[in-house]
């Protein structure tokens, strides 16, 4: 009997998803169905050309049959986030080809990824799934076939960024809200008692825009982060 199940995993802005299929018979051999990304963070801001390419290669020794299947965030990083899937550019409003392609062992293809509807005055974040979908499986003995794909984060920044990121304490811990319009990398947090000693460094994270983000802390005095926007970063005391 043929048993399909999903792993899902997130390390920093990356997701990386495992889809299994197998026959449950004890003794099956393991098949890896792998591809591999040039980069897994597309981030196009208003002074750069609205589109970018990824290339996509197989790192194996079978033939790979890949999709690329596109869904825009709403509301990211919120309660009432939510994943719209579509691969029409209407609904969506980002380009992307193509959506189905096969590599032969060691080749090599690009995805473009394109903004087709103009900026606007909030930023817009997407999904990219780029992954190996199930073709022939040939072995002599029961298989286990494991592909392993991934989540592309596609940011489209507005086309003019506005407000800044605000933190509120209680109960022992520090509430960072994101009060601009496009998400920040808040990274290298720090902080240190009144003698500037027992210092302690704090958690990172990508804070999309309208979010919020509590970090619990030990003192009362400043905590320092560097917020980075794009390629532009800085380092504020909150």
């Amino acid at each position: 009997m043929k048993m399909p199940a999903s792993i899902r995993s997130r390390s920093g802005a990356l997701r990386v998803a495992a889809i299994c299929g197998a026959l449950a018979v004890l003794g099956a051999s393991p098949a890896r169905a792998g591809i591999a990304l040039s980069k897994v963070i597309v981030d196009m801001p208003a002074d750069a050309p609205p589109r970018d390419d990824i290339e996509v290669s197989n790192d194996t020794q079978e033939r790979q049959y890949v999709v690329a299947e596109p869904a825009l965030i709403r509301a990211p990083g919120t309660p009432q986030e939510a994943r719209v899937d579509s691969s029409d550019p209407a609904v969506t409003g980002l380009l992307v080809t193509p959506q189905k392609m096969v590599l032969e062992p060691g080749e090599r293809k690009l995805v473009r990824v394109a903004l087709i509807a103009p900026r606007g005055s909030d930023e817009r974040v997407y999904r990219l799934a780029i992954k190996p979908v199930a073709g022939s499986l040939s072995a002599e003995q029961t298989a286990l076939k494991v592909f392993i794909g991934y989540d592309v984060l596609v940011i489209a920044r507005p086309a003019a960024v506005t407000g800044k990121v605000t933190a509120t304490r209680s109960g022992g811990a520090i509430t960072f809200h994101n009060g601009s319009n496009t998400s920040v990398e808040m990274s290298d947090g720090r902080q240190c008692d009144a003698n500037r000693k027992g210092c302690q460094s704090l958690p990172a994270t990508r804070l999309y825009a309208g979010a919020d983000w509590k970090v619990p802390i030990k003192y009362a005095t400043p905590v320092q982060y560097k917020v980075q926007t794009g390629k532009a970063s800085r380092n504020e005391a909150f």
